[in-house]
This record gives structure tokens, C-alpha cells and sequence, in this order.
């Protein structure tokens, strides 16, 4: 069946002032508890991942909520002003705007480690959790485990003395690591204390990942020793985890953990 585009919306992101405050985002009218995406580091709402999980909402009749954060897809915004506080900001306000919904989140990449930090921030606040979350080659901590951490020192020197190292990378133009963004990422470390997720986990995570190793997973597993978890390993993924069989596990999942 082919799936019917839906159409671009815009969500105003509240008291944000000097940066931008629309984002753009694509809602799937359904019924039921909605899946809401969260995407990863300099990808977008249109990926592989989000279209295939869209055709299966409308296969399903189910509501499907993805939206680009700051300075990614077709939302505005400088990249090289961005922090994760921004882009979780994004989140947050995306999810406020489901209402009293209890959605089930998928969290790729960096969007893995936004969910379970937007999780946090709203039991801190009293407020309704996610319904089930998948996460999918989730990257706790990368600003801090996976890139600074990585860093050589000429690399890092520049950072701290010029404010940024831009990155070179296979699918566009350099991208700029920022010291703010470093430093911002500190602010959300998860790692070191147990994380509660308020809802069951499935994570799904490629051996042949060389962005997020699967260690890393099972590193995040360890910090969830409360909670329903559930882990998956595709010997042969890559990262962005996006071949048919690779969708297809985290289809089932939402099959699983979607009604």
C-alpha cells in the first residue's frame, strides 16, 4: 500500500525568545495511544526509519507525531548554536502538545538518549509518562562517552581555544562540534545512576554499529536494572539500523508494544 504524505504543520515552541520557535513537524490523525518519534543528530523527520513507522501507523489507523528539532529538516535555526538543551526543549514541547496522551516514544540515536532525558523531566514535573519506549541504537551520553571522550587532543584543543571542530562527514559539508554543545551535554549525563524509564523498553541495537557500539547498549541495559527491558542485537546492523529486516524488528516491537 503506498502511503499518503501528511501534510507539514508548524508547532510554536513557548517562551523561547532570541532562537528560533517554529518547528516543523507531520501529525497522522489515528486512533489509539500515539507514536511519537524522536529523531537522531543531524537527520530529520523524512528519514528511512520515520516513513517506514508512518506507512505502518496508517496500515494500523494509529496517530504518528515526528517533527524536526532546531536547525535539522525543515525547522529553523543556526546548527552551530544548538546545544541539547534546545533539542530537548523541541521534545518536550512536542510531547505537551499530545495533551493527556501517553505515547509510545521511538527514540533513534541521539533521539534515544532526548527520550529518556524528556521521561525524567516530566516525572520531575508530575506529569503523564510514555506508554513504552523503543529505542533504537540509543546514544546516551555520545557528546560525552562517544565524542569528547573519543577525541584526540588536537581535536579537543581546538574546541576549547577556537569554540568549535568542524567535523567532517560522508553525507554533506563539515558540521561544527561546539564547545557550548560539550559543555551543554554535561548538563544531562545519565550514565553513573540508575535511569528509570516509567515504562517497558525494547532496544534494538546493530553489532556492526561504528557510531554507537553495542556495548553502549548493553551499558544503558545496566543502568535500567528496575525497568522492563527488553534488548536486541542485529549481528550485522550498522547503525542506522534502515535494510527492511532491520525495520521490520522494530515494527514488530511497535506491534508488541504499540496497542
Amino acid at each position: 500500500m503506498e502511503t499518503s504524505q501528511t501534510p507539514l504543520q508548524w508547532l510554536s515552541v513557548p517562551n523561547r525568545s532570541g532562537m528560533n520557535d517554529r518547528l516543523a513537524m507531520r501529525v497522522r490523525a489515528g486512533k489509539g495511544q500515539p507514536v511519537l518519534w524522536l529523531g537522531g543528530f543531524r537527520s530529520d523527520m523524512d528519514s528511512t526509519k520515520a516513513g517506514a513507522i508512518d506507512a505502518w501507523a496508517e496500515r494500523e489507523g494509529r496517530p504518528f507525531i515526528r517533527f524536526d528539532y532546531s536547525a535539522h529538516g525543515l525547522t529553523g535555526g543556526d546548527f552551530a548554536e544548538m546545544t541539547l538543551s534546545v533539542w530537548l526543549e523541541d521534545a518536550l514541547a512536542v510531547w505537551a502538545s499530545l495533551g493527556d496522551a501517553k505515547p509510545v516514544i521511538v527514540g533513534s540515536s541521539m533521539g534515544g538518549w532526548i527520550t529518556l532525558l524528556a521521561v525524567r523531566e516530566r516525572a520531575r514535573l508530575g506529569l503523564l509518562p510514555p506508554s513504552a519506549l523503543i529505542l533504537i541504537a540509543p546514544a546516551v551520553d555520545f557528546s560525552e562517552e562517544l565524542m569528547w571522550s573519543a577525541f584526540p587532543e588536537f581535536i579537543k584543543n581546538e574546541i576549547l581555544t577556537k569554540g568549535a571542530f568542524y567535523q567532517p562527514s560522508p553525507y554533506g559539508e563539515p558540521y561544527p562540534i561546539t564547545r557550548a554543545f560539550i559543555e551543554d551535554g554535561r548538563k544531562h549525563l545519565l550514565f553513573g545512576a540508575p535511569i528509570e524509564p516509567h515504562a517497558p523498553v525494547h532496544i534494538v541495537q546493530g553489532m556492526k554499529d561504528d557510531a554507537v557500539p553495542w556495548g553502549h547498549a548493553m551499558k544503558l541495559v545496566e543502568h535500567l536494572p528496575l525497568s522492563d527491558c527488553k534488548l536486541t542485537l542485529i549481528k550485522d546492523g550498522d547503525h542506522r539500523l534502515s535494510r527492511e529486516e532491520d525495520i521490520d524488528v522494530v515494527l514488530q516491537a511497535l506491534d508488541v508494544l504499540g496497542p
